[in-house]
């Protein structure tokens, strides 16, 4: 009889990067305003969680937590009257993890011009069970040429996380050996 533990874990279909992108619109209003009379920072990056959220939900096919969020970008202010669409797709999947990439445009509300990008990141979701354990997630499938591209960025990130948080460990180490209690 063999013990579960020795049972390799059951392959997991891989999905393509379409399969879970989102889009998710949100029209500004004078509540979203900092002290400056743009749209509050944070307000955006709460857009930014959820659509991101969405997407890992859908690709992982139930709950994910936010584990990081990376390289938060603002390129242009968001003003009141603005409708901001947050687009979100997994770039990369680990065994629990997922990249998911954010891009954040936005247009006037009653004008027909293009809508510009005004802000981009990275964060990384975590699939979680019912007990808030990790779980397997599927193999995201890059599908285009962009969605390649993206999943080779991801990895580069993801190995420079990995290396900073070694690189910060090794360092609070070294100074707890020497004595310092920071």
């Amino acid at each position: 009889m063999t013990d579960q533990a020795d049972r390799p874990e059951p392959l997991i279909q891989g999905k393509p990067t379409s399969a879970s992108r989102t889009t998710l619109s949100h029209i500004m209003t004078g509540s979203d305003t900092n002290l400056l009379g743009t749209v509050h920072g944070g307000v955006i990056m709460k857009l930014v969680d959820d659509a991101a959220g969405a997407v890992a939900g859908r690709h992982s096919g139930g709950p994910a937590v936010t584990a990081s969020m990376d390289e938060m970008v603002f390129l242009e202010p968001v003003r009141v009257g603005d409708l901001v669409h947050v687009k979100a797709q997994v770039n990369w999947t680990g065994r629990s993890s997922m990249e998911v990439g954010v891009r954040v445009l936005a247009e006037r509300w009653n004008e027909s011009t293009p809508a510009t990008q005004v802000g981009s990141a990275y964060l990384v979701f975590a699939a979680v069970d019912a007990d808030g354990r990790p779980r397997p997630v599927p193999p995201v499938i890059p599908e285009t040429e962009r969605d390649k591209r993206r999943y080779q960025e991801a990895q580069i990130r993801r190995t420079h996380r990995l290396a900073r948080r070694q690189a910060i460990k090794e360092l609070r180490e070294k100074r707890a050996a020497e004595g310092f209690d920071d």
